[in-house]
Parts: C-alpha cells; structure tokens; sequence
C-alpha cells in the first residue's frame, strides 16, 4: 500500500475536492467565530443573542459541530458578530 500526502486533513476525508473545499471555508469560518465569543467574553447566551441564533446554536459551533452549519449561515454569524469577510479566489 503506498502512502499518501494530502495537503489538508480535508483533502484526506472528504470525497471530492469541492467537499474539502467547502469544509475548509466552514472550518475557517467556524474558528473565527468561536474565537470572537471567547475573545469577547461573551457567554453563549449573549452570543446567541448577538448572532441571531439560539443558544445551542451556539453550543453546536463552540463544539466543533460543522456538519450542522452552512457556509451561508456562517457568514451571516460573521457578519453578526461584527467581523468581515474577505474572499480570494486563486488558481489550484
């Protein structure tokens, strides 16, 4: 068996390229946040105020839940929480 190098452990799980893609954006996306709110000290009850969501909305993202979340639905979060989002698109 030979061994394989994947430049993401995305590249390694997921199906296709978009996948990985997708649950790398999600993931960055999902760092940032939980980042805010710890930062911000925010409880998750004020986060989920200030989100827009609910409370184990919230719970969902500190844990890691990225199944659960949309890139759309990030963004709005982002958005939310008072941070931009800034996109570059390059060649692979």
């Amino acid at each position: 068996m030979a061994d394989e190098t994947f430049d993401s452990v995305w590249d390694a799980i997921e199906d296709t390229p978009q996948e990985a893609e997708n649950m790398r954006l999600r993931s960055r996306l999902m760092s940032a946040l939980a980042e805010q709110i710890a930062v911000s000290g925010w409880t998750q009850v004020v986060a989920a105020e200030r989100l827009g969501v609910t409370q184990p909305r919230v719970s969902d993202l500190m844990r890691g839940k990225i199944d659960l979340f949309s890139l759309d639905s990030l963004v709005n979060m982002v958005v939310a929480a008072g941070m931009h989002v800034e996109l570059s698109v390059r060649a692979a």
